[in-house]
């Protein structure tokens, strides 16, 4: 319990920026209610009657979190650092002092402890110092006229700059006057609340992303309504979801034996985890939502109705993706949880000095972005799924999926591999990655083991990739359930 701070810290964190994205969502809700009631009631009603209602659940319960663990997590630390978020950033300034000139002021703000690099250049010597008069007597640095000066962690050059700053004055004496260029990098002291805004921002996207599927296509999310509360409420998603949590606890006590490695294993075979268990659901509700419905004549009830096809295909797709969402909500916030302790379990097992809690969440920020490839490959095995369903029974549904997931990963491998050589091999691999998902690009083993970040860059480019991939599924769907006798 005395390393409880330590290693409840980074959830504690991020708990806060999905709490104030409740919070922003909620005043935006109390406006809209007071602006036009009629709308107001249906949002509220979308929430309380849809797959929001157990999402909402899960973020209220880190609201929760957040506000029983923060008497013991110094809050008044985080608050200064949201409050010198404007302050802090890059600041390039370029004047030209003119020769002779004592005390030239540069306004620039910051302090000792938010100071990250910076660097001056001079044409001709100066003094640099943070209040008047003091020149060439008392200066906080000499700048010598043509040779950069730089200050970083872990350079030799001084830092010099041990107070709160609000402007420099810099001491020209030479008969020259001196063009200068100061470069100021500066960060907040806790630069870890920059993950905050996008944890409230992605709270907030995902609710309004829900509501403008729900305005642009109101069909096709009823059906998607009661495709996902179906789903959740079958015994295969709680019993999944148990699963999951068992054994990313069980993880954490595991003897990876890797002399010192034991975080990246728990890493590995967390995300493995989830990412099957989603892609299990993911297939086994296709099957039962799209193929059981057409052989059991329940889709051309649905159909009978003012429903197109279009529409029954992409309500039933996005009403297996929203119940997804919710196990790698459930799932990933408590991967987080077993990652952030295991830090610190690790280090009392191995009897190495406990980590402070920025260790913690460092591990943490890092599977983030694994935890969201994993959900794009899980939706995209969702709807190659949900056409084959169209066609097919539970089975074979399996069958074929099952062996495109051996395939995605195995292509990209087949192609880099000596075997790969080979004109027949290559060019097998090569039809294997075209016409089958890349689902390779969804690893990061490899930046888990040179403990590096996934780029936002990368992100977005799996993003599209997957929404390609999934307009092209649900494309081949089309094609398949159009001419489908439901009769």
């Amino acid at each position: 319990m005395s390393n409880l701070p330590i290693w409840l810290k980074p959830i504690w964190l991020l708990s806060l920026g999905t709490t104030a994205g409740l919070l922003v969502l909620l005043v935006l809700w109390g406006i809209l209610y007071l602006v036009n009631r009629r709308a107001g009631a249906a949002v509220g009603n979308t929430v309380r009657e849809e797959i929001l209602l157990p999402i909402t659940y899960t973020l209220a319960a880190l609201g929760i979190l957040a506000l029983l663990a923060s008497p013991t997590m110094n809050p008044s630390e985080v608050i200064d650092s949201l409050k010198r978020l404007g302050d802090v950033g890059v600041v390039e300034v370029t004047e030209t002092i003119p020769a002779n000139t004592p005390d030239y002021p540069i306004h620039l703000s910051f302090r000792p402890e938010e100071l990250q690099s910076y660097s001056i250049d001079s044409e001709q010597d100066l003094a640099v110092n943070i209040e008047k008069g003091k020149g060439y007597v008392e200066p906080v640095l000499l700048v010598e006229g043509n040779q950069l000066y730089q200050w970083s962690p872990g350079s030799s050059s001084p830092r010099g700059f041990e107070e709160d700053v609000e402007t420099i004055y810099l001491t020209n004496e030479t008969d020259l006057p001196s063009k200068v260029t100061a470069i100021f990098t500066t960060d907040v002291a806790m630069p870890e609340i920059h993950y905050l805004p996008i944890a409230a921002w992605s709270v907030i996207g995902l609710y309004l992303g829900y509501l403008l599927i729900n305005l642009l296509a109101p069909k096709a999310s009823i059906i998607a309504s009661a495709t996902s509360k179906e789903a959740i409420s079958q015994p295969l998603f709680l019993l999944l979801t148990l699963i999951g949590i068992a054994a990313l606890l069980l993880y954490v006590y595991v003897p990876y034996n890797t002399f010192g490695e034991d975080v990246k294993m728990l890493k590995t075979s967390g995300m493995a985890t989830i990412k099957v268990l989603a892609i299990i659901f993911a297939l086994w509700t296709a099957s039962v939502s799209v193929a059981d419905e057409i052989e059991g004549r329940t889709a051309l009830t649905v159909l009978s109705k003012p429903v197109s096809r279009r529409q029954f295909i992409l309500g039933k797709f996005l009403g297996i993706v929203w119940p997804i969402l919710l196990m790698f909500l459930i799932l990933g916030t408590i991967f987080l949880l077993t990652v952030s302790y295991k830090v610190v379990y690790d280090a009392r097992e191995s009897a190495k000095t406990t980590p402070i809690w920025t260790d913690c969440f460092v591990e943490v920020v890092r599977i983030i972005p694994g935890l969201v490839l994993a959900f794009y490959e899980a939706v995209v095995m969702a709807a190659i799924s949900v056409a084959i369903s169209t066609r097919l029974a539970m089975l074979p549904n399996l069958v074929i999926c099952g062996s495109i997931y051996v395939l995605g990963h195995l292509g990209p491998l087949i192609v880099k591999s000596s075997a790969g050589e080979i004109v027949f091999v290559k060019f097998i691999g090569r039809l294997i990655s075209i016409v089958l998902p890349v689902l390779d690009h969804y690893e990061i083993e490899g930046a888990i083991a040179g403990a590096s970040a996934v780029p936002t860059e990368y992100l977005l480019l799996a993003l599209v990739y997957s929404l390609l991939y999934c307009a092209a599924a649900m494309l081949l769907a089309l094609l398949f359930f159009e001419d489908r006798d439901l009769a």
